[in-house]
């Protein structure tokens, strides 16, 4: 296996360059020459709806320290590959999720494929986890399992997510967007448990008894937010 583990097109590693070049641009900055850290200024994030997210900079510094540290170790690390497959729908992070025992798989919106690095993110948390490495990249999960394990990563996956689209302006995309909104109102519970109802069966049923109302106020929130239903209670096309 050659350095540099992560799979992508020509178009992608383009982006991924103009992407990194962006990250080490920001380190360099004025600030950066007088022994500050700088970054670009972190914008609001708005949707259609009005639905709005500050992005604190002081937070934004403490997301670019780990995410620029976990990219790298994607990009190259040779001891096992992330694998980024092109999709022609819209998928959320953990739908075509496939982790071996050197490598997981991921899909990506092939109209959307600046939310790569993101995606590998999220695999590679599920990939450290079975090689026996989260403490390297997500401590506070460390024996965590199942919906603990899952949230804890989606968790991280969303604050990368803000990093991504509050301070380099990455293009909005729907599920990371749907994720990102959700967790910073204070719905990431019902965001997850209500996309993935079965695969969280008992997490679910222990959340709607210790929450009553919640999954109804969190519907109706999301619906004024994106204007459509929450995954998992949308009809099928």
């Amino acid at each position: 296996m050659t350095l540099g583990s992560s799979s992508y097109n020509p178009a992608e590693r383009r982006h991924e360059w103009r992407w990194r070049a962006a990250l080490i641009a920001g380190a360099l900055a004025a600030g950066a020459c007088v022994g500050t850290y700088g970054l670009p200024s972190p914008r609001t994030l708005v949707v259609r709806s009005g639905a709005r997210v500050v992005a604190d900079e002081g937070r934004m510094i403490e997301i670019d320290i780990w995410v620029r540290e976990q990219i790298d170790n994607i990009n190259f690390d040779p001891s096992f590959w992330v694998i980024s497959e092109s999709t022609p729908e819209q998928t959320y992070p953990w739908d075509g999720l496939e982790v071996g025992r050197d490598t997981v798989s991921v899909l990506v919106y092939a109209a959307a494929p600046e939310s790569r690095n993101f995606m590998n993110i999220y695999g590679h948390f599920h990939l450290m986890k079975r090689m026996g490495r989260l403490d390297e990249f997500l401590p506070e999960a460390v024996g965590a399992e199942g919906y603990e394990l899952e949230r804890a990563i989606l968790a991280r996956l969303s604050d990368a997510w803000l990093y991504g689209r509050a301070v380099f302006d990455t293009p909005p995309y729907g599920p990371l967007d749907e994720l990102l909104f959700s967790n910073e109102s204070g719905y990431l519970d019902a965001f997850i448990l209500t996309a993935r109802p079965e695969e969280f069966e008992d997490e679910r049923d222990t959340w709607l008894q210790e929450n009553p109302g919640r999954q109804e106020e969190y519907a109706q929130w999301f619906l004024e937010t994106f204007e459509t239903e929450p995954p998992g209670r949308r009809r099928p096309d």
